[in-house]
């Protein structure tokens, strides 16, 4: 790889001179998933999209002049429900958190201020592993769900999991990963729970993907144009990449406004 066509930002990509000779203030650690995604999305569907997002965000907070470093992806997350689909890879809550803890002790000692947790897969809930390491590190952790940073409205319906908005958003980045006929793409239809208070959402359980599934998707894919993809993509990337510029000069003793008493 010529140094013409290194990403900016990307740690895989970059040598070490180039990461060596910056302050680096920011993090993004995606946090993907390998799991199936309908019939016409690839396994490392969020992943893929986490990885390119942090791409662009790092891209876009250095075209401003605050150094944003883009992690390489934790390609595996929490699929304890998908486990009966062929070669789903699950990892636990709690192998998540032995990692992360592995990986800010890591960046500690190199003046990185803030870690954004860039998640793309709904399995990964994140919250319970930030709550129990911030208090062991001056690193301020943050989490963000890039699938919700953008206006989903250009979507007529997003969908949960490979529907209208991850392909769009695959058929933006990585046509060649999307099946070309449609034809052979599944609905992204769902059973419902049979217990009341599920469907209500008076309660949560967890779904197992074979039984409320038919194709493993939910919602339907087939209105997805890469255009729209690219619309919701750069949006979510300009509102994610102002969050890490900000989180970049924040004050770890001032991240809240002081109370009116």
């Amino acid at each position: 790889m010529s140094s013409d066509s290194r990403r900016p930002g990307v740690l895989q990509d970059a040598t070490f001179p180039q990461i060596r000779d910056k302050r680096w203030p920011v993090a993004l650690l995606p946090f993907g998933a390998t799991e199936p995604h309908n019939t016409h999305l690839p396994y490392g569907t969020d992943t893929i999209l986490g990885s390119e997002v942090a791409a662009r965000v790092a891209a876009a907070c250095i075209a401003h002049g605050t150094n944003v470093v883009a992690l390489p992806a934790m390609p595996f997350g929490v699929n304890t429900t998908q486990l009966d689909l062929p070669l789903t890879i699950n990892v636990m809550p709690s192998t998540q958190l032995a990692v992360l803890r592995d990986v800010v002790k890591s960046l500690e000692p190199h003046g990185v201020r803030g870690l954004v947790l860039l998640n793309a897969h709904g399995g990964n809930e994140l919250r319970a592993l930030v709550r129990e390491l911030q208090p062991a590190t001056p690193i301020m952790l943050a989490i963000v769900n890039w699938w919700q940073t953008a206006d989903a409205t250009v979507f007529s319906v997003p969908g949960d999991h490979a529907g209208e908005l991850e392909t769009a958003a695959v058929m933006h980045v990585a046509p060649q990963l999307v099946v070309a006929d449609r034809a052979t793409w599944g609905d992204g239809r769902t059973n419902p729970s049979t217990l009341d208070g599920v469907r209500t959402g008076v309660a949560w359980m967890p779904r197992r993907w074979t039984q409320a599934t038919y194709d493993t998707g939910v919602g339907d894919p087939r209105a997805a144009t890469a255009e729209r993809g690219a619309v919701f993509m750069t949006q979510a990337v300009e509102r994610i990449a102002a969050f890490c510029c900000e989180l970049a000069v924040a004050d770890p003793a001032r991240l809240w406004e002081n109370p009116v008493r």
